[in-house]
């Protein structure tokens, strides 16, 4: 089994269990959308893939629904600072990716310790999540600068007059595109669990040196206008 089907498979156990709620809160998704969204990924890598051209296609479990669950978590954004932050998120990941391409040799038989996929869905998922931020935006740039590159490259491709063919989505790009998007989401999670943990203590601080700050000020008051104070005016 490939590994972004194992990764699946794992992701749709922990959201069955609930230890996914909150990451998915934050990605306006519930847990029964994101398990059928699962499972029909896993069911699309199976069916025939879409023919757009003659040397070129889509794979519905790759390609078309990762590309429609984009297309949702952009609607489904706050704000229109943030939709513009997402897509600008997409177009620097896919820039990262695209140029680490021309440099990486692709083939995994020039690569000794890891299989380049693997390096451009790690540099996906980092670059997606430091210019995204957010879990949605971070997911919107991982696995949209997989697929972008995947559909730029076919251009390219076009452009030169080169031949082949090409299934965006499918095969390797698969478990790229699965694993871009686990670690962008990851990344946006761990990030920013450790940065409210380390801001609380500070912020329940602050509020207890204003709250004192408030009872000394009252004190101080109390102490130049004693004749303001019912307790003191009925103790003399």
């Amino acid at each position: 089994m490939a590994s972004g089907m194992v990764l699946l498979v794992v992701i749709g156990v922990l959201i069955y269990l609930g230890f996914a709620q909150r990451i998915l809160d934050k990605m306006r998704l519930t847990d029964r959308q994101a398990l059928l969204f699962i499972g029909a990924v896993l069911i699309g890598t199976f069916i025939p893939d879409i023919p757009i051209t003659d040397n070129l296609g889509i794979n519905i479990g790759g390609g078309v629904l990762p590309i429609l669950l984009i297309g949702y978590l952009l609607m489904k954004a706050d704000t229109v600072k943030e939709k513009r932050r997402a897509v600008t998120a997409l177009i620097v990941a896919t820039v990262v990716v695209y140029g680490a391409a021309k440099i990486i040799p692709v083939e995994p038989t020039y690569n000794f310790f890891l299989d380049p996929m693997y390096i451009f869905a790690l540099l996906a998922g980092i670059v997606g999540y430091l210019a995204g931020r957010s879990r949605r935006s971070a997911f919107i740039a991982g696995s949209g600068a997989m697929i972008l590159t995947d559909v730029v490259s076919r251009i390219e491709v076009v452009l030169i007059g080169g031949e082949g063919s090409l299934v965006i989505g499918g095969a390797g790009m698969f478990d790229g595109i699965i694993i871009a998007g686990l670690i962008a989401v990851s990344l946006a999670e761990i990030v920013g669990e450790t940065r409210e943990h380390i801001q609380r203590p500070a912020t329940f601080s602050r509020e207890n040196e204003h709250q004192e700050h408030h009872e000394n000020q009252g004190e101080q008051e109390e102490n130049q206008n004693p004749d303001h104070n019912p307790d003191r005016q009925g103790g003399e």
